[in-house]
């Protein structure tokens, strides 16, 4: 039987469609011949995965808008496991949203479902449920990190992991000396600052 080149990739917010849609971009560089479909968003569309479900736009926050929309995650948690055995797809990305991917990740070991688990953009297990760790171990293949500290953090754990830098580095261009840059907003380039940076 011929090696599937076809790659499923699961996003589930904003910032994992982002950062999926630079990864198919760069792999898409490196051989064209691989396929993508999966869940995610409209960056991911634009870079040429097959969407099977929006899943950015059903982004939700708090326990009640989760139980809420149970339904719906429920049947496409089952579509995306239906469809990552008809493609025989060679390899499964997830990409953070650890609450749907480790679940996914789970089910598709249990199934015995013969494709490769990769996470990309680990949850951050190193700063609370550290207990996820074994559950990680057991069902991904390979961790692709993007923090130096995480690649010894998963190592110490028995992982295949890999540092592949953070994604925002090839977006941020550096455009003006430090120096000016404070100086514009009114800091005195001696002394410290402090940014403050709020994730997701």
């Amino acid at each position: 039987m011929e090696k599937s080149q076809h790659l499923i990739v699961v996003a589930g917010e904003a910032s994992g469609d982002l950062h999926a849609s630079f990864l198919v971009d760069e792999i898409k560089r490196l051989d064209p011949a691989i396929t993508f479909s999966g869940l995610g968003g409209e960056l991911m569309q634009k870079s040429g995965v097959h969407l099977y479900e929006n899943l950015v736009d059903l982004a939700v926050v708090g326990f009640a808008e989760v139980i809420r929309h149970w339904g719906k995650f429920q049947r496409i948690f089952n579509m995306i496991l239906n469809k990552i055995e008809e493609t025989r797809a060679a390899g499964v990305v997830l990409i953070d949203y650890p609450g749907f991917n480790l679940r996914l990740a789970r089910e598709i070991k249990r199934r015995g479902i013969p494709t490769k688990m990769i996470y990309y953009i680990s949850p951050q297990v190193w700063a609370w449920k550290e207990s996820r760790v074994e559950l990680i171990k057991k069902v991904v293949d390979k961790m692709l990190v993007i923090l130096p500290f995480e690649k010894e953090f998963y190592a110490r754990f028995g992982l295949e992991v890999s540092f592949v830098g953070h994604p925002l580095l090839d977006e941020i261009k550096v455009t003006e000396p430090p120096e000016e840059f404070l100086s514009s907003l009114g800091f005195s380039p001696k002394q410290p600052v402090i940014a403050l940076l709020p994730g997701s």
